[in-house]
């Protein structure tokens, strides 16, 4: 575990994540993070949460219509 300090940044105050952090979740300056409130705490990824459910809807829509998807392939 590595301990962060929180600094100010302009108006705000951030954190600044070690080069080893950012290889690791394989981010650059401007991509964008991810925070989820979980029963374990706070999760930061470059992951969007919410992409997995709109994923999960568009495949059970697939499912659906596969007859209507295979007519339309043909």
């Amino acid at each position: 575990m590595t301990a962060l300090k929180l600094t100010q940044i302009g108006n705000s105050v951030g954190v600044i994540l070690p080069k080893e952090v950012l290889a690791r979740l394989k981010l650059e300056k401007g991509d964008t993070l991810h925070l989820s409130s979980t029963p374990e705490g706070i999760t930061l990824t470059p992951y969007d949460p919410n992409f997995d459910e709109q994923l999960e809807a568009g495949r059970e829509f697939m499912r659906e219509y596969r007859d209507t998807f295979r007519a339309l392939a043909k």
